[in-house]
């Protein structure tokens, strides 16, 4: 199979999916199920055998490109690529999507729209990853806002119309902003090599200043990176971004948490590491001070925030800021010296770097679990609030482990996945400036304390004296199966990093190395601005 009709396929064959659903009756619950199963399982089998036959770790730049043009005129190609930093998110986006989609058996209204949406949405999101085309991510970036709507006002809680809402002007005033700074690059990198494009890896080019031709002006950067990064913090979310996410959270049907904040979140890190950096090295310098702030507040407001919460969705929700924190901090700890501005300690950002990838793959695997864990409660007592569980170690043994399990992952326990990222992440900060550091550690020490009491009001304690005590059931093998593969991804990323940090080393070292070496770019901004 060559490289267009693979990528292609891992895109678009959840939609090919749900014009078969569309065709079933809609009665034909079970029928429609399968072929939505079969259709996300095939891209998670085409995306496997992508990373296991054709990508070579070995090498940081773009692989298996493919550029058809699309719009001639505008120059816009359906252009899509594979490298160490979008491969790992593109078998997340996969995996998560197809167990989210086993765990959709809670979903009993309109089986047939929901699992329509779903395979939309999960196109959306693989598109982003793997587009190379500005104009083409951004219309990716679009499909996804519709879908994920609907799922959240239509199969959600009792405010699900509010949160929906919510998140859907969020996203939207995000897009809006991306759209100008996509504009801008379009429009200004006429006088380049390349003429007018959209080519995210030529933009990077010219923002860097490897382009002969032409290159961005510090203004034109600045700018255009505090339009990216608002549109992109939006979604990571940072603090102040962050209020649509626990309401969209709490209303959202399981499956669609799982999905929120397993991959949703990361498209905002990616977006900042793909495009807001490199293109705008200049803008991304200026403001790293900021977004080392914003990152350490985001980690200490949203955990403080989390060990608040009595509803237990809301905790984890809340908990998805406090993690994401470490993914801001990690990619902006980049420290220049005054006059030559050579980058302070490149070994130590690159340690920043790796470690906010690995830090967005491990929330993307332990949050989901976090969520799927609340669900599973949830539908057989009918309530999420903290002071009406207890005892559940012994009612439901199995499940209770698993949950243990899954949420050490997500407090950072070393020999998990949540430990990696969050020490590489601070490790790189305290090259940056030692009292971050210190900050941003403790709140690890705060993740531990609202997680321990989480465990402990649920699973331990007295006996359960809650509502609807009857309908706590033995965990079904469904719902072992989905819970188990994520606790089992948690412990091989937590023993065995290297798994991942193999596969996006190459490409996040080349990134850095290209922004570093931006330092006569830099300086001679600093020279004009005054800055």
């Amino acid at each position: 199979m060559n490289d267009t009709a693979l990528l292609t396929l891992i895109i678009f064959a959840p939609t090919i999916g749900a014009l078969f659903v569309a065709l079933c009756n809609p009665k034909a619950d079970g029928r429609m199920r399968a072929i939505a199963n079969a259709a996300s399982l095939v891209s998670l089998v085409l995306s496997i055998g992508a990373w296991w036959y054709k990508f070579d770790s070995s090498v940081g730049g773009m692989q298996m490109v493919v550029n058809h043009t699309w719009i001639a005129t505008w120059n816009v190609n359906y252009q899509l690529g594979l490298d160490g930093i979008s491969l790992p998110l593109v078998l997340l986006t996969c995996l998560i999507s197809y167990l989210a989609l086993l765990a959709s058996t809670s979903i009993t209204k309109a089986v047939k729209g929901y699992l329509i949406l779903f395979l939309l949405l999960e196109t959306g999101m693989l598109g982003v990853f793997l587009a190379l085309d500005f104009f083409l991510f951004y219309v990716f970036w679009e499909v996804m806002l519709l879908p994920m709507y609907f799922l959240i006002g239509v199969w959600g809680g009792p405010r699900r119309e509010y949160a929906a809402i919510k998140f859907f002007l969020y996203t939207l005033v995000g897009s809006v902003l991306m759209l100008i700074a996509l504009l801008m690059f379009y429009f200004d990198s006429g006088g380049s090599s390349f003429g007018k494009t959209f080519d995210i890896v030529a933009l990077a080019q010219i923002g860097q200043g490897r382009d002969a031709s032409y290159q961005f002006t510090p203004f034109v950067q600045m700018t255009a990176f505090i339009l990216l990064f608002i549109g992109f913090a939006i979604k990571v979310p940072v603090f102040p971004f962050h209020t649509w996410l626990p309401d969209a959270h709490v209303e959202a049907p399981t499956p669609i948490s799982m999905i929120l904040a397993g991959v949703l979140l990361k498209m905002g890190g990616y977006g900042i590491i793909r495009i807001a950096f490199p293109i705008c090295p200049i803008g991304a310098q200026y403001a790293a001070h900021a977004l080392v702030v914003l990152g350490v507040v985001s980690i200490l407001y949203g955990a403080f925030a989390a060990m608040a919460q009595t509803d237990f969705k809301r905790l984890v929700a809340y908990s998805s800021v406090s993690h994401m924190g470490y993914v801001l901090l990690g990619i902006a700890v980049w420290k220049l010296t005054e006059g030559t501005g050579e980058t302070v300690g490149r070994d130590y950002w690159q340690m920043g770097m790796n470690g906010a990838m690995f830090q967005m793959i491990a929330h993307g695997i332990s949050s989901p679990g976090m969520f799927f864990i609340v669900g599973v409660i949830y539908e057989r007592v009918h309530h999420r609030d903290l002071n009406q569980f207890g005892g559940l170690m012994g009612l439901m043994p199995l499940y209770s482990g698993l949950a243990v399990g899954i949420f050490f992952a997500g407090l950072g326990l070393p020999g998990l996945c949540g430990f990696i990222g969050e020490i590489f992440t601070v490790l790189s900060t305290w090259n940056y400036n030692p009292l971050y550091a210190i900050l941003a550690a403790s709140g690890v020490i705060l993740t531990a304390g609202y997680i321990l009491w989480t465990v402990q009001r649920v699973y331990l304690g007295a006996e359960y004296k809650g509502p609807h005590a009857e309908g706590i059931t033995p965990i079904t093998d469904r719902e072992f199966g989905i819970a188990a593969v994520l606790l089992a991804l948690c412990i091989v990323l937590g023993v065995y990093p290297e798994l991942l940090f193999s596969q996006m080393r190459a490409s996040v070292d080349l990134l850095v190395d290209n922004l570093a070496n931006t330092k006569g770019l830099i300086k001679a901004a600093a020279d004009v601005t005054g800055l």
